[in-house]
């Protein structure tokens, strides 16, 4: 008798998609302690500002929220290379617990009526310590994804986009509380979501170990590239295109007579990214993320010359409203190029670097634009805004396609084109990296 074919094996469902492949992950807590763990960074900066600014002035108020700018921008690689070579966990649970302590003094001095030196060395503290929780979660799905690169590209729009809805609800949140219960209560209040969720963030079961125990196979690996040095500079532009805008409206408020509006027209950014973000997680499309970066750059560049016309709250709402469209979709691609030029090993490292870019723009245009709203007019900020957009448009069209390849589309598992020049690998590299 004829021998009976054998029956092909099944092919095993695909993996899940978009939302449900990214809760599949790390399960639903994760998310969850990320974004309340990450929630300080945003009420710190507003809290700082307001609670120095109703005992001290906004000339001390300024400078105070600078310093801790200045902190997180110089501790946010030091603490993703720590988190890198040590694991997540012990180097969480230390910058969580000095962080909260920080804070605590920062607040203790500033009610005490410490000289400005003592409150600008813990400013400082503040800043260095912060946990880098953001960064540090991004760098956990590119893990949890291993290869899958439809969903790495899914978890970390899904993450950039939380990290739109905490900048949306922190300031939000650290203008009620100043109100309604005592400028202080927000910066106290980041101490404890940051000691509370940053450690329970740091406990779960999905946090990585050390991506690199040898030191030598460490010593091997190369942070920076020419792709990973433009995006840093894209970052560094877009902090500073968010921080003219920011401080044209807090200008155009205070000429209106209208101060305490600032913040809700600045939140009318943030809603809009956030819309923009989600939509990106469930309809990523099928462009590679460098088209993505510099098709999301000039449009944001083209909606921010909206700013120039504006006259009232109203126009500045709009106005910011439609700059938000394209901001997280344009951080998505960001972060997504990020994980494909940043080494395996120390990604944690190049997420922080591309974070402190962001935090170094808005420090350097807030220190421009402030002095030229106070003597040309809120306009004059927002022509921050729209020179940091342009350079940021013209720069990724000239140069992305160059030095970053066409980039794969998320949805795409074969390996990108590499960034170009050496790069030396280390025997320590995981396999799920590409």
């Amino acid at each position: 008798m004829p021998t009976p074919t054998p029956l092909p094996a099944p092919t095993p469902p695909p993996a899940p998609a978009g939302y449900r492949g990214v809760f599949a992950l790390g399960g639903r807590a994760l998310p969850v302690h990320g974004f309340l763990a990450r929630l300080p960074a945003a009420l710190c900066p507003i809290g700082t500002l307001l609670l120095i600014n109703e005992r001290d002035g906004i000339g001390d108020a300024g400078t105070i929220a600078a310093a801790l700018w200045l902190g997180q921008a110089l501790g946010g690689p030091v603490i993703g290379r720590l988190a890198d070579r040590r694991g997540h966990r012990p180097v969480l649970l230390v910058a969580c617990a000095a962080n909260a302590a920080v804070l605590l003094a920062l607040v203790a001095a500033v009610l005490g009526g410490l000289p400005l030196a003592a409150r600008l060395v813990l400013a400082v503290a503040a800043g260095l310590t912060a946990a880098q929780v953001g960064p540090l979660a991004r760098a956990r799905w590119v893990r949890l994804a291993g290869g899958d690169k439809a969903l790495v590209g899914a978890a970390l729009s899904f993450d950039t986009t939380l990290d739109e809805v905490g900048f949306m609800v922190g300031p939000a949140l650290a203008g009620i509380l100043a109100v309604t219960v005592h400028p202080a209560s927000a910066l106290l209040l980041a101490a404890t979501l940051g000691l509370v969720f940053g450690t329970l963030f740091a406990l779960h079961p999905t946090a990585p170990g050390p991506t690199e125990p040898d030191p030598a196979a460490r010593g091997d690996v190369r942070l920076w590239s020419p792709g990973l040095a433009l995006l840093f500079v894209v970052a560094v532009l877009q902090g500073a295109a968010w921080s003219g805008a920011n401080t044209g409206v807090n200008a155009l408020a205070v000429a209106v007579g209208s101060p305490g509006a600032a913040g809700l027209v600045w939140a009318a950014m943030a809603v809009t990214s956030s819309v923009a973000g989600f939509v990106t997680v469930a309809r990523p499309g099928a462009a590679g993320l460098t088209v993505r970066l510099r098709r999301t750059i000039a449009v944001q560049a083209l909606l921010t010359l909206a700013l120039l016309a504006v006259s009232g709250l109203w126009g500045a709402a709009f106005a910011v409203a439609g700059i938000g469209l394209a901001v997280a979709p344009h951080l998505i691609a960001l972060f997504g190029l990020v994980e494909r030029t940043g080494p395996a090993g120390r990604m944690g490292e190049a997420m922080t670097v591309a974070g402190s870019g962001l935090i170094i723009g808005q420090a350097l245009a807030a220190a421009a634009a402030g002095p030229l709203a106070a003597a040309y007019g809120y306009r004059a900020a927002f022509a921050v805004s729209c020179a940091a957009a342009a350079a940021s448009a013209v720069l990724a069209w000239a140069a992305a396609d160059r030095v970053l390849g066409p980039g794969l589309s998320p949805n795409s598992s074969s390996p990108p084109a590499p960034s170009p020049g050496p790069r030396r690998s280390s025997p320590g590299r995981p396999p799920a990296r590409r």
